[in-house]
């Protein structure tokens, strides 16, 4: 099953002293319902991989799914139940025939283009290795200044062409899970709004009573 709320983190967070204690709070708080996306580009390979191995039994036992960000090395040691990938990764039927069937793929798009790109079959290759997909920005957003969103009417062109459940990301406040479901999304992927709340199980509590009460 996939989670219908990820929670998307950068090297930010990821060096907050007390991410580790908040990230299990969390998994408490969503159980099966959310996934938390270790996403740390400039943060090294050994602080990834401690940070991955502390969360793995917690998130385990709450029900939660641990992910990784493109370190399918980390992956693969660790046994993590699933990677996303980017733009800027392997490309997604490489990265499933290194992790094998089992764990969860999911690949980030921000344009029809994209989806084309990485996550479409081909009459050679009618599987291209994939379970979801992310799809943003939205809507504006700190996290991407500069970057024009493509709004619902992106969400709505992805949703006619794909099908993969879509996450929306960007700018996601609680009271826009309505309107992005309506559009399509079968959940969402949110940073700031929960890392950057002052109680963020609480502001995982909210977003999650949104997503359930759209299903």
């Amino acid at each position: 099953m996939i989670p219908s709320l990820h929670l998307i983190t950068d090297d930010e967070i990821l060096a907050r002293e007390d991410f580790p204690d908040q990230a299990r709070r969390v998994f408490e708080e969503g159980g099966q319902d959310v996934a938390l996306q270790l996403r740390g580009p400039r943060t090294g390979g050994r602080a990834l991989f401690e940070l991955a191995a502390a969360l793995l039994e917690p998130s385990a036992r709450s029900g939660s799914l641990l992910l990784i960000n493109d370190r399918i090395d980390i992956a693969l040691v660790l046994g993590l139940p699933g990677v996303h990938l980017g733009q800027r990764s392997l490309p997604p039927r490489v990265a499933r025939a290194l992790l094998g069937r089992q764990p969860l793929l999911g690949l980030s798009v921000h344009s029809l283009e994209e989806v084309r790109t990485g996550a479409a079959a081909s009459p050679d290759d009618p599987d291209p290795g994939l379970d979801y997909l992310v799809v943003g920005s939205i809507y504006s957003t700190l996290s991407h200044p500069g970057q024009s969103p493509g709004g619902l009417a992106m969400l709505r062109e992805v949703r006619a062409v794909s099908a993969f459940p879509l996450l929306a990301i960007g700018g996601l406040a609680p009271e826009r899970v309505e309107e992005v479901m309506a559009a399509g999304a079968y959940g969402v992927a949110v940073r700031g709004g929960v890392w950057d709340r002052e109680d963020p199980k609480a502001a995982t509590r909210v977003y999650l009573e949104e997503v359930r009460n759209r299903r």
